[in-house]
């Protein structure tokens, strides 16, 4: 089975077919010279499979009565009708192809690779360019058609790399797919990474081709029965290497796909080929034609954390990341010292809490094998099938929708950057014979975590969850909720609130990634219920720990004047500020480092006396240059004393940051929470990080009248989470009143912008 194989059967098909029309010219001598008969569609390029239609065109110039034409026609045609083959025909003049291809666009795309047979050529040749001239001069009504029909076949076949039982053909990422990208290439608007599909396609042909002859039938779909006979023939060790396969073309061609539509809807004006809107975004990267792409002119020797900047980038902003940028990442490799530098692990986490824009970029750095360079595990179970009717996806996708899953949970717990990883990861240890999978994925997830620098904590806590990431759902739907013994299980195997609240966010986002077959109203509100039992046995939530100041920081708090101290930090910058209080005071240092180009990863502030200490991490973004102290003190000075307009500032990068397409996020959640052991109020603040964030919600802050007593902020992955402890001017916490009022009005702050 091959190419070759598909070819012989074409030409036989010719040969046969030229026997029949020479007998029906002898037998009508009057239709000799008058028309043509020709090949369409995969008969057209010579890609006939054992059971595939023969699609034939007759041709004709019109002159002979309606009467002799169709004489001629049952003549040739009676033979093939009394065979086996299936036969697809039209009998049509050049204008009347050329009509019907004007609003029928499988008719328009299969006389792109007409091809003649036998009878009068030049009929042929003059439909073959009447269907290329046309198919690109009426592009603008014909893409909407092509769309349409590519999501129609997915919608009506699903997705072939996916599927139990695919469709070989009419799938998403199927043949016809690579067909209509065939079509589309010959446009020539934009580029059609065609040279990347010839593996898929010979895969997916011989696939076709092995299926036919097994079952002795014209059928595209691998139905389970057949999956092992069409393995053997193709010399695959079982179905699951198979379909394993079939999974990994799929994905390449529907990758392209993917990238093609996007390329075409971005074109407006002009072609694609004149280069638009080439901007810097960071170093080493640049946003190209409405894709992320690498300026290697730009690109520092043996940066390692280049390919995961780029893909946090891209899918931040809503953008793919461009073939082009992939072939140079997988080209010019530079392996992620261990353990990962911080930001590595943060763009990595931003990369996996995009939700849908996830899936884009991770295929393409999938498609050149990035993924499993930075992340060895990825290996076993990337296309890993699972053939359980429960789950719709391979392993690896599976996992992928699963973290989409879990963005829209992120607001509902305290460490959004564990719920992600581990929702990433959580089927890990899955594919490996007579290991449990969870079990044995607690171990990988260990050794992963350590690798991309988590703490020791982070660590046991990503192993927890991936070795109990079926528990809630075991407990609730097996024992019963109402015996203490069950409750006192649950606590026993998760420990502490923090971990259960993540445990059921990623019981949640399993469940919905796995699909309606395991995942319903009836059990979510099961474990949900759980879920709530098991956290009123525990003890609350532990407030943030406040910044513990050194016996140097209490001695310049001391002195009373302005301290700065920039510290180079791997890719990130240290800066300790220790400055005289005063009313908005964390205002005015956030919105300085904004304005100056710096995005706080995190930061720890403190009063003390008439001080305030204040410790920063922060990373710079494209445009920004290297700090000095002696920079940003002349910065903040002016800040301090009114010199500069800090809102406008902030919200001239806010626009900037806001003219890309940008991905769907959970709106803001503030909430207010009194804290006894500090005699504080707790404002809590869960986000997806922008500019300014800080910055507006301090103002907010200081507007309302109270005091920022110490802050500690987090910026985990994309998102932000910032916990402020407040008193009032006269001392002690917030009433339980003013405390939610305050936090309905940062909340509705930040909505608004």
């Amino acid at each position: 089975m091959g190419t070759r194989e598909r070819r012989e059967r074409s030409d036989v098909a010719d040969r046969d077919l030229s026997l029949l029309f020479f007998q029906a010219e002898k037998d009508f001598p009057s239709m000799a010279g008058l028309t043509a008969l020709a090949a369409v569609g995969g008969y057209g390029r010579g890609e006939l499979s054992p059971g595939s239609d023969l699609d034939i065109l007759l041709l004709h110039d019109g002159s002979a009565p309606t009467e002799s034409l169709t004489d001629f026609v049952n003549a040739l045609l009676y033979p093939l009708w009394s065979g086996s083959r299936s036969i697809d025909h039209s009998v049509r003049t050049r204008a009347q192809t050329r009509e019907t291809a004007q609003s029928d666009i499988r008719v328009a795309t299969g006389l792109l690779d007409i091809r003649h047979i036998v009878g009068k050529i030049d009929l042929v040749e003059t439909v073959a360019g009447d269907a290329r001239e046309d198919w690109r001069k009426n592009v603008k009504r014909n893409w909407p058609m092509i769309v349409a029909a590519i999501s129609e076949r997915a919608e009506k076949s699903g997705e072939l790399a996916f599927l139990l039982e695919p469709d070989l053909k009419e799938s998403r990422g199927g043949l016809r797919d690579i067909n209509a990208l065939r079509a589309i290439s010959l446009i020539g608007t934009v580029p059609v990474a065609l040279d990347r599909l010839a593996a898929a396609e010979s895969l997916l042909a011989n696939t076709r081709d092995a299926l036919h002859q097994s079952s002795g039938r014209n059928r595209d779909q691998l139905l389970l029965a057949e999956q092992d006979k069409v393995a053997a023939l193709l010399s695959f060790s079982d179905a699951d290497e198979l379909m394993s396969e079939v999974a990994k073309a799929a994905r390449a061609v529907d990758y392209v796909m993917d990238l093609t539509i996007h390329r075409f809807e971005n074109t407006k004006k002009g072609s694609w080929f004149a280069k638009k809107k080439n901007e810097s975004i960071g170093r080493g990267l640049r946003v190209e034609n409405e894709e992320v792409s690498i300026a290697p002119e730009e690109v520092e020797e043996g940066d390692f954390g280049l390919g995961l900047r780029a893909a946090a980038a891209a899918v931040q902003r809503g953008l793919p990341l461009s073939i082009d940028a992939c072939i140079y990442l997988a080209e010019h490799f530079v392996p992620i010292p261990t353990p990962w530098p911080r930001q590595c692990r943060e763009d990595l986490v931003a990369l996996i809490g995009a939700g849908e824009s996830t899936i884009r970029v991770w295929e393409a750095l999938d498609q050149e094998g990035l993924i499993e360079k930075w992340i060895p595990e990825w290996s076993h179970v990337r296309f890993l099938p699972q053939r359980n009717v429960l789950h719709r996806h391979t392993v690896d996708r599976h996992m992928l929708e699963t973290s989409v899953r879990a963005t829209h949970l992120i607001r509902q717990v305290h460490r959004p950057d564990l719920l992600l990883v581990a929702a990433a990861f959580h089927d890990v240890g899955k594919g490996f014979q007579d290991l449990d999978h969870s079990e044995y994925g607690e171990k990988l997830m260990a050794t992963l975590a350590h690798r991309i620098g988590f703490s020791e904590e982070d660590c046991q806590t990503l192993a927890l969850l991936v070795r109990q990431h079926l528990l809630l759902s075991a407990v609730a739907t097996r024992r019963d909720l109402d015996d203490p013994q069950t409750i006192s299980f649950v606590v026993e195997q998760v420990q502490d609130p923090e971990t259960l609240e993540l445990l059921h966010a990623l019981s949640i986002a399993d469940g919905e990634a796995t699909g309606r077959a395991a995942w319903s109203e009836w059990k979510a509100k099961l474990v949900a219920d759980l879920a709530r039992r098991t956290l009123a046995s525990m003890s609350g939530f532990e407030p943030a720990a406040q910044l513990e100041l050194s016996s140097e920081q209490l001695q310049k708090c001391e002195e009373g004047a302005l301290w700065i101290e920039i510290t180079a930090r791997e890719s990130n910058f240290e800066i300790e500020i220790i400055a005289p209080d005063q009313v908005g005071l964390l205002s005015i240092v956030a919105g300085v480092l904004s304005i100056s180009r710096m995005d706080v990863r995190s930061a720890r502030t403190r009063s003390h006396g008439d001080s305030a200490v204040m410790k920063w991490i922060v990373s710079l973004d494209a445009h920004a240059q290297v700090p000095t102290s002696e920079a940003l003190r002349t910065t903040l000075v002016k800040a301090l004393q009114g010199e500069i307009d800090l809102s406008t500032r902030i919200d001239e990068r806010i626009r900037l940051y806001k003219k890309y397409p940008g991905i769907p996020v959970a709106p803001p959640v503030v909430s207010a929470s009194n804290d006894t052991a500090t005699d504080a109020t707790l404002l809590e603040v869960r986000m997806h990080d922008r500019p300014g964030v800080l910055f507006a919600v301090s103002k907010a802050v200081t507007r309302f009248g109270v005091d920022i007593r110490a802050a500690i902020v987090a910026t985990l992955g994309a998102e932000a989470f910032d916990t402020l402890y407040l008193t009032e001017a006269t001392g002690g916490a917030l009433s339980e009143e003013r405390a939610v009022l305050l936090a309905s009005q940062v909340e509705k702050l930040l909505l608004t912008q």
